[in-house]
């Protein structure tokens, strides 16, 4: 018996109909899959895109940090070349100095040998001020220099600052007014890097001012805060670059022969080291041709000033010492050599480390002055050793050095150097040092 569907008994219109609906559900079902396979797709290309862009964050911050890598890399090494920059031009510049002060220590120097003596100084001095601002520009930028604060009286900053300028000054026939209040202004600062800051001030005062020019210092006590002000009647500051004045390495219009010289950075310094003392520094001018005026103020202290220890007898700083140096450079060990046999000290010398050394533990020697790159044993060493090796009473060691950063400073006080100068000191500065540092020995050993 055959079996018949239900469709099969309809009616062929019915059927039809029926076959239609089918139909029309099956292109319904049909394009409902089509637009679930859509966006499937879709979101299979939004997962790749963000798969790709998941992978190009990843790189871009590998790349990132190569680059930072990169740039720390490159700034250390500026660091590095910079310092060592500084160490070799310094080394040439130490025997020129004292070469120049023994010249000047002549017996009956004439007129004009004097007056090149003061040229070579003056330019010497020069080139340590611009070894200075460019490794202290190199060193604020990287976060590397430290304030050493304690109270100070303003006025001796002041001071300090105006005897650095003054040959300049005089050189140019230029007047210094000075107004400075009698009442004692208290800072709690950094005292050599506050001296630094004026010091460029009146240098560049001096220096964008003609010749018997007017340059004008300043001091203004108003609640709570000190402001200096440093006047010139010289060249000015244009419109354009007086914004950007404190910029590292701004400068404005030069003549060809770049009488003013500078590479533009001391604003810089000066700006980054009185915000480092919670200060501020700004700039005035009327535009070229009606000087300029620079204002620092700074917050004053609370604390007062201790009293200051007796001098020491002159006496006993005038008489003289027995003294060792050891200097690789032979022109900066024998200049010197001779400098301070001048002042009536007995001075022995050495040209290496482990002949340092040797004759450290040898001789009986109040003062030894000691450079630090020294061939063999570096000078860091030969202080290790000595200190090791010493008994009885210990010399008191100078570290002279070309090296100037702040880390150099600290190894030399761990080694065991007592104090640590910088290439190229001012002779008479080393003088003054060495005096003190014989006279506190001797009065130390009368007290035994």
């Amino acid at each position: 018996m055959q079996r018949v569907s239900t469709d099969d008994m309809m009616p062929a219109p019915a059927r039809e109909q029926l076959l239609l609906a089918r139909i029309e559900q099956l292109e319904r079902d049909a394009a409902q899959m089509r637009q679930t396979l859509r966006e499937r797709d879709g979101q299979l290309q939004q997962a790749e895109r963000l798969r790709d862009a998941n992978e190009h964050l990843v790189m871009a911050a590998i790349e990132a940090q190569g680059l930072r890598d990169d740039a720390e890399a490159t700034n250390r090494r500026q660091n590095e070349f910079l310092a060592m920059l500084a160490h070799e031009l310094r080394n040439p510049l130490a025997p020129i100095g004292m070469a120049g002060a023994l010249l000047a220590r002549a017996p009956n120097a004439s007129p004009q040998v004097l007056q090149m003596t003061n040229v070579v100084k003056r330019q010497v001095d020069h080139m340590s001020r611009l070894l200075d601002d460019l490794l202290d520009a190199a060193r604020i930028s990287g976060g590397k220099i430290k304030l050493t604060r304690a109270p100070v009286a303003l006025a001796d900053v002041l001071a300090q600052a105006i005897e650095t300028v003054m040959p300049r000054l005089k050189e140019r026939q230029q007047k210094l007014i000075v107004d400075v209040p009698g009442a004692s202004v208290v800072l709690d600062v950094d005292a050599v890097r506050l001296t630094q800051v004026f010091t460029n001030l009146l240098g560049n005062a001096s220096k964008y001012t003609g010749d018997h020019g007017q340059v004008r210092l300043a001091v203004a006590i108003d609640d709570g805060v000190a402001t200096v002000t440093v006047s010139d009647n010289g060249t000015g500051i244009s419109a354009d670059v007086l914004p950007h004045i404190f910029d590292l390495f701004t400068q404005g219009p030069r003549s060809l022969a770049r009488s003013e010289g500078g590479l533009g950075v001391g604003l810089n310094v000066v700006s980054n080291l009185v915000t480092m003392h919670g200060g501020r520094v700004e700039a005035r001018s009327d535009g070229i041709g009606h000087g300029s005026t620079f204002t620092v103020t700074l917050p004053r202290s609370a604390t007062a000033l201790a009293a200051t220890p007796d001098t020491l007898a002159p006496e006993l700083a005038a008489s003289g010492c027995a003294i060792l140096l050891i200097e690789d450079n032979v022109d900066a060990c024998d200049t010197l050599k001779h400098l301070l046999a001048l002042e009536g000290h007995t001075v022995a010398t050495a040209y290496d480390g482990s002949a340092g050394l040797a004759a450290a533990l040898d001789g009986a020697f109040e003062v030894i002055v000691c450079d630090i790159g020294l061939p063999g044993l570096d000078g860091y060493e030969v202080v290790r050793r000595l200190r090791a090796s010493t008994e009885g009473a210990a010399p008191y060691v100078i570290a002279l050095s070309g090296y100037c950063q702040a880390e150099d400073r600290a190894r030399a006080m761990e080694a065991g150097f007592d104090q640590y100068v910088v290439k190229p000191i001012q002779p008479e500065a080393l003088l003054a040092l060495i005096g003190a540092e014989a006279c506190q020995l001797r009065r130390a050993s009368m007290h035994q």
